[in-house]
């Protein structure tokens, strides 16, 4: 029974210690050993009406080990009144943990003269090996032909940190661990007019590669190769077919969606690794898994006498609440899954608070519902994205205000290095407040849908990996309405292409609509403003320093024929309005511009009010407009901008005969007195009386204070 003091409505504590003896009755003397008793205790008095008050959990100190998710349903609800919380004693002290613990003693020196020759030289004593034969008793899968994301598991961690599948070039090779080739020499697309009937579908490509390194690997064994075969915005894992060392030619088992160097971006050098090769087990940290013989092989970075070694196994979610109501994790370590972390469907009032969500092969948390709040949580060593919320009503405009608030979300896109951002945002009315967002290849933050809040986040070190990306990303919609972007540090981003500068710190592309850019400071950000075509984007009193092109503006609406055509993959633009019913309430009050866009010149970027914004030191265009732009200058609301050149150097551009801007140039010898310090973090502030602030005296204060993180 679950232990409460007498009578009903009072309040009831329920005690979980991992170390206990079993058959405890969950009182603070006689705990339970298990969450799954504790759940099924509490859910029992509910039905009988034993209590109605809160409900806490008080979990101990230790590991609790799981084989499949810890879940709840609607029986394990609380109510308003009476809510649920599971607490760890100690926050970080109670782990749900997804995978297997690995005895240090178990590694032992490999002694298999097969396996020694294949293992270089140099490293043959350093690598260990583990007979899993016993931990991992069923069969373990090899990998798919070709996947993007994680992996078939398991996957190998020690101290805490995600060990490297032995791979090459190696991670701290030249060109940032990758090989790269600049011919393909059959794209594997689709060729209508080929005499081969294989050729005339999709069919796996190949490319030379001159370096000799593919004869050394064992492909009846399989490796496989993770490329960006043609855009620096989609990766994939490839098994390679053969290698022809004639030739230099290595052929791929299957074909890449965009064929290997085989669009408009793909003509210049791609890039890949190989991994999962025996022979390749050259670096610390490295391992690999012989998954027939059930051997897993390691170089240990170092001694493993009193090293923490998990593999991770489970691959569904850890925790998972479905149609839950007013239920809290408060202080949990949530971590060493080949899934995701924490899944909440359908569910209403779920916190998640003070949680670390790491190494794991999926994503940390997603949040689907209304009124569910994920706060001061720490989310790292993720295989794909961070934390995603979803929910509310599109058509009706309703907001599900789930929040993600002061979350501290790093080194994520392990697995798949695009398109799994840090936090992703769908539906209508979330709010993302406070987090700091940093290293990782792709997105920070990836949103679709209406009406949400993105405010006093700082983000940096993201699109570190990849091009034609953004910190933050939406794109191919009109009716991603009502989306404001405020107060948000965004700085140090990724280089990307540098003479493309294709690394945005914003980026609105294919013709999205209807957000609002305000207060935002962008340092060292690239591109740090892109509006691709759209309408009705706002960009109001930003802080642009010493980026290389400060706003872009295009016209592609007009010259892309697809905008339009349902045929297209995710265009249909009109189409995807119509199904909104954006001419009727509350669409046509709500968005009146969107209502009237198809007898408004619907192709061209209308209603782009920029205002009161500041670029400093931008070192190739303040603006970059195509030439459509151009000739609607005349069109756009452009005032009351300030571009400053404040030393005078000569790689700095100006906004010479742009509307709306004025143009202030200072010397070495007198600089423009900015009114802050950009080298120093968050002194962005304009100093009263400097002359940038007379020349903006409309220039709203930035709450820099309160961007980022929060101390709790």
């Amino acid at each position: 029974m679950v232990a409460c003091s007498r009578g009903l409505g009072a309040e009831a504590h329920v005690y979980v210690a991992s170390g206990a003896n079993t058959g405890g009755n969950g009182s603070r003397a006689q705990p339970f050993v298990t969450l799954h008793e504790a759940r099924e205790a509490i859910a029992a008095a509910r039905k009988a009406d034993r209590v109605t008050g809160k409900v806490t959990v008080h979990v101990a100190n230790g590991v609790y080990p799981l084989d499949t998710s810890f879940a709840l349903g609607s029986d394990d609800s609380g109510t308003a009144e009476s809510p649920i919380e599971y607490r760890s004693v100690e926050p970080g002290g109670a782990h749900l943990r997804g995978g297997i613990t690995l005895q240090p003693s178990g590694f032992q020196a490999v002694s298999d003269a097969a396996v020694l020759e294949r293992l270089d030289p140099a490293v043959r004593r350093h690598v260990r090996v583990y007979d899993l034969s016993e931990a991992m008793p069923e069969s373990i899968p090899d990998f798919k032909v070709a996947f993007r994301g994680k992996p078939r598991g398991p996957w190998l961690y020690v101290d805490g940190q995600p060990m490297t599948l032995a791979r090459w070039p190696n991670r701290d090779a030249a060109e940032g661990g990758w090989a790269g080739f600049t011919k393909a020499l059959d794209t594997g697309l689709p060729d209508p007019g080929s005499d081969d009937p294989a050729k005339r579908k999709a069919h796996p490509g190949s490319f030379e590669f001159k370096d000799p390194r593919p004869a050394r690997w064992n492909l009846d064994k399989g490796v496989w190769l993770q490329g960006y075969w043609t855009h620096d915005w989609s990766d994939e894992v490839i098994r390679v077919a053969s290698y022809d060392a004639d030739r230099h030619a290595i052929t791929l088992a299957a074909p890449h969606n965009y064929g290997i160097m085989g669009g408009t971006w793909g003509a210049a050098k791609r890039r890949f690794f190989a991994l999962n090769s025996l022979d390749e087990l050259d670096a610390a940290g490295e391992w690999y898994l012989d998954r027939s013989g059930k051997r897993l092989y390691f170089y240990p970075p170092a001694a493993l006498d009193n090293a923490s070694i998990v593999l991770a196994t489970v691959t569904d979610p850890l925790l998972k609440l479905s149609s839950v109501q007013h239920v809290t994790f408060s202080g949990f370590a949530i971590e060493y899954g080949h899934g995701n972390g924490v899944q909440v469907k359908e569910s209403q009032h779920v916190q998640i608070v003070d949680c670390v969500v790491a190494n794991l092969g999926g994503s940390g948390m997603s949040v689907n519902g209304s009124q569910n709040r994920i706060q001061g949580c720490e989310l790292y060593n993720l295989g794909t994205s961070g934390l995603s919320l979803s929910g509310g009503d599109r058509k009706s405009l309703t907001p599900a205000n789930n929040q993600a608030i002061n979350n501290h979300i790093h080194h994520y896109g392990f697995f798949q290095r695009t398109y799994a951002p840090g936090i992703g945002v769908s539906g209508c009315g979330q709010v993302v407040r406070n987090n700091c967002i940093h290293d990782a290849p792709h997105n920070a933050i990836l949103y679709g849908g209406n009406e949400h809040l993105f405010e006093r986040n700082e983000i940096y070190r993201v699109v570190m990996e990849t091009g034609d990306s953004g910190a933050f990303y939406t794109g191919r919609d009109w009716t991603s309405q009502g989306n404001v972007l405020r107060h948000n540090y965004i700085h140090d981003l990724g280089g990307g292409d540098a003479s493309h500068v294709n690394t945005m710190g914003v980026y609105l592309d294919d013709c999205d609509s209807g957000d609002t850019i305000e207060g935002n400071v962008f340092y060292r950000a690239g591109r740090a403003i892109m509006i691709g075509g759209g309408r009705d984007n706002r960009v109001l009193n930003n802080l642009v320093i010493d980026c290389p092109i400060g706003l872009h503006m295009d016209a592609r609406g007009m010259t892309w024929k697809q905008w339009n055509n349902p045929e297209s993959a995710g265009w249909n633009l009109e189409g995807k309005a119509e199904a909104m019913l954006y001419r009727q309430p509350p669409w046509s009050e709500r968005y009146p511009n969107l209502a009237g866009i198809m007898n408004d010149s619907p192709r061209e970027p209308l209603h782009n009010p920029i205002r009161r914004n500041l670029f400093v030191d931008c070192t190739k265009q303040v603006c970059s407009f195509d030439g459509n732009v151009k000739k609607m200058l005349d069109k756009l609301p452009l005032a009351d901008n300030v571009a400053v050149n404040t030393r005078g150097r000569a790689d700095v551009v100006v906004a010479k005969d742009i509307p709306g801007f004025t143009t202030i140039t200072g010397s070495d010898e007198k600089p423009v007195d900015i009114g802050f310090d950009a080298a120093a973090k968050r002194q962005y502030q304009l100093r009263e009386g400097s002359r940038l602030q007379q020349q903006l005296p409309g220039f709203e204060a930035m709450p820099l204070d309160q961007i980022g993180l929060l101390r709790k």
